[in-house]
C-alpha cells in the first residue's frame, strides 16, 4: 500500500456554539490541513496521484473555508465548526473528487493549534 501526504493551510475563525468556556466566544484559527491519499498500485508514471493534482483539489476545498466566519458556511451553519467536523467535511469533499477505481483519500487532519488535532478516516463504527 502505498500513501501520500501534503500539508496545507487556511485561516478563519468560528465559534462553538453552546459550549461552556472561552471557544463559545468568537476566535480565529490558522488551521494546518494533512490530506493522505492511499494506493495499491502505482500508475504508469510510478505514481499514486500527482501532487499538484491533490495540492489543487484540496486547495479548492479550503479556498471555501479560508477567511471565513465558518459558522455561516455550510455545514457548519447547521453543524459546530469543530476540528473533527472540518476534518470530516473535508474529507467528504475530496473523496467526492479524488477517489476512484485505484486511489482513496485515507484520511485528513486538521490542527488547530501546533498541539492540538483532529483526525477523520473512514472504518471505525460505533
Amino acid at each position: 500500500m502505498y500513501e501520500l501526504t501534503i500539508d496545507a493551510t487556511f485561516s478563519s475563525a468560528h465559534n462553538l456554539r453552546e459550549y461552556e468556556g472561552a471557544c463559545e466566544n468568537l476566535h480565529g484559527h490558522n488551521w494546518r490541513v494533512e490530506v493522505s491519499v492511499s494506493a495499491s498500485k502505482l500508475d504508469a508514471l510510478g505514481m499514486v496521484i500527482d501532487f499538484k493534482k491533490l495540492k489543487t483539489e484540496t486547495k479548492a476545498v479550503l479556498d471555501n473555508l479560508d477567511h471565513t466566519y465558518l459558522n455561516v458556511v455550510p455545514p457548519f451553519d447547521r453543524i459546530n465548526p469543530t476540528a473533527e467536523n472540518i476534518s470530516q467535511h473535508i474529507y467528504r469533499c475530496l473523496s467526492a473528487v479524488l477517489n476512484n477505481s485505484v486511489v482513496k483519500v485515507s484520511k485528513v487532519q486538521v490542527w488547530e493549534s501546533a498541539n492540538s488535532s483532529a483526525t477523520y478516516h473512514e472504518g471505525h463504527e460505533g
